[in-house]
């Protein structure tokens, strides 16, 4: 359980200077969707270690370094689509338009 504690203080500790400090509840399938996506990338990721640890052709690394960029961005759309029909539609019918500024905010960042 300690454990759980210090990742969570970890992901606070990232967050700090980008995140709002709002929270939202996933469902499970959700929830299960978007982890599966990161536990893929993040054993790219690895691999692409490896392949560097073991000298790699420099063209074989960077082939996968844009299978994982491509993943990423499929998880962003993941994460952006459920955004949209969540949380943007609630706040839009609480009466909040506001959530429409900050969705535009955050496409013009993630379009750089």
């Amino acid at each position: 359980m300690a454990k759980d504690l210090d990742t969570t203080e970890e992901i606070q500790e990232t967050c700090e200077c980008c995140c709002s400090g709002k929270t939202k509840e996933r469902d499970e399938k959700e929830f299960k969707d978007l982890m599966n996506r990161l536990k893929r990338i993040e054993g790219q990721v690895r691999g692409v270690e490896g392949m560097l640890q073991n000298d790699a052709y420099c063209t074989d690394i960077l082939m996968q370094v844009s299978a994982i960029t491509s993943a990423l961005n499929s998880f962003n759309k993941a994460l952006l689509a459920n955004h949209m029909k969540t949380c943007v539609v609630d706040n839009i019918k609480e009466g909040n338009e506001e959530v429409i500024d900050e969705l535009v905010t955050t496409l013009q960042k993630l379009m750089k």
